[in-house]
């Protein structure tokens, strides 16, 4: 019997099987099983915190430990930042971040850092003198003083503030603002440094700077090398120790040591700065000017760079390349690629500084430009008449521009490098 309009006629068509369908839905199947066996269980219950891997503040500073015994201090400065990061409660590592920038030469930022410490933990003994150590290398001699003598009321057996203490009072009594005794009392902070903390850099350091200062070259040399041996990876020691060879007049090995700090730091335009004057010492002024040419390209908008340039422009007979720096050195300016540069005003006290200024007004007379040059003498007269340097050039520019000389031969009295200052107490 056939029943009228039932879907269940015999003579129905089947339709086609759609097989996008099935592979669709068998797809999302096998999605549902994944997402029930595995995603779900991983899922943590609602309210309960994720867990996120995080960095130890100890693992941050044995990172950095590793970075300055390395020498690389920018690295190191980061990784104590990121140990700060993880745990900032902890006075520590605002102290020992504060060390490696006083090492780098970011002074103050190192100030910062110290008193970010002092504010955790007032009564740290160590704390107080890193901010001293920084405000010393700051020019701030009385606050330095001050700071360092808390550090010591705290821990009289604090080795390395005695260390700190001396390098203030060494720095004070050549600014002329310490007391007289400062170098016998520097002394003495350095001997107790030594005994208190002989294994420190900054003991040696003390020692041979207060060595070095009172012309114990020799000595000063062999403390700054027991530093170097703690770490010889630290720019500043190099320096040193390039400067007491120099003094010594052993140039070849104080070029080695400016050479490696350089190697240490190449931002650092110090030693290419210090190699010009050791060649122009011996008169390999070429050399110098090479230096020196590097020293104003590490820093351009250096006004005692573009200086230093132009006295070794001098000395190779080079004139009106040394007008041009000094120049810069002297009045300021802007330089052909844009770099601005604020003159040096000329005081009393500064011997570098008279360098550049009767340099100059040499430069300018040579060149016949004596309608600039004479002011120059004049003004050397007017303002340092106990340079005695500084006035026989004056002299010499007047005598030069007086003969109208269309010659350039060399000055009758020479340009001397006053590097390192000399004290007469014995240490």
């Amino acid at each position: 019997m056939y029943l009228k309009g039932s879907k269940w006629s015999m003579n129905r068509r089947r339709r086609p099987v759609n097989w996008f369908r099935v592979v669709f839905l068998g797809l999302l199947a096998l999605a549902l099983f994944y997402v029930n066996q595995v995603v779900v269980p991983e899922i943590p219950p609602i309210g309960q915190p994720t867990v996120t891997p995080t960095r130890s503040a100890e693992s941050y500073v044995t990172e950095a430990e590793a970075y300055f015994q390395d020498g690389k201090l920018l690295q190191a400065i980061e990784a104590y930042e990121q140990a700060i990061r993880s745990n900032p409660t902890d006075a520590t590592l605002y102290i020992a971040l504060a060390r490696v920038q006083v090492f780098a030469g970011q002074y103050s930022e190192a100030h910062k850092n110290a008193d970010y410490a002092i504010l955790r933990q007032p009564d740290n003994s160590m704390a107080h003198a890193l901010r001293a150590w920084a405000l010393d290398y700051e020019g701030d001699y009385l606050n330095a003083e001050a700071s360092v003598k808390r550090a010591l009321e705290l821990d009289p057996n604090n080795g390395v503030a005695h260390a700190y203490y001396a390098e203030i009072l060494v720095d004070s009594y050549l600014a002329g603002t310490g007391p007289l005794n400062s170098i016998e009392r520097a002394a003495e902070a350095s001997r107790t440094a030594l005994a208190l903390a002989p294994n420190t850099i900054e003991a040696h350091q003390a020692r041979g700077y207060v060595l070095e200062v009172t012309a114990n070259y020799e000595e000063a040399i062999r403390e700054y090398q027991a530093a170097i041996s703690i770490n010889g990876n630290i720019p500043s020691l190099y320096l040193a120790l390039g400067r007491n060879y120099r003094a010594l007049g052993i140039y070849d090995q104080a070029v080695d040591a400016f050479t490696r700090a350089d190697a240490l730091n190449p931002a650092d335009p110090t030693p290419n700065l210090l190699t010009a004057r050791t060649y122009a010492t011996i008169g390999e002024y070429a050399k110098a000017v090479q230096y020196a040419e590097q020293a104003v390209k590490d820093s351009p908008a250096d006004p005692r760079l573009r200086g230093a340039l132009g006295v070794m422009y001098y000395k190779n007979a080079q004139f009106p390349e040394a007008v041009r720096e000094l120049s810069l050195a002297v009045n300021g300016g802007t330089t052909e690629d844009g770099q601005k540069i604020t003159g040096l005003t000329l005081v009393s006290n500064d011997l570098r500084l008279a360098e550049y200024y009767y340099t100059y007004g040499l430069a300018l007379a040579r060149t016949l430009r004596c309608g600039e040059a004479l002011p120059v003498a004049q003004l050397i007269q007017a303002t340092i008449p106990g340079d005695e340097i500084a006035m026989a050039n004056a002299q010499e520019i007047i005598k030069v521009c007086e003969q109208n000389l269309n010659v350039t031969p060399s000055p009758t009295v020479e340009v001397l490098p006053t590097e390192t200052a000399t004290v007469t107490p014995t240490p």
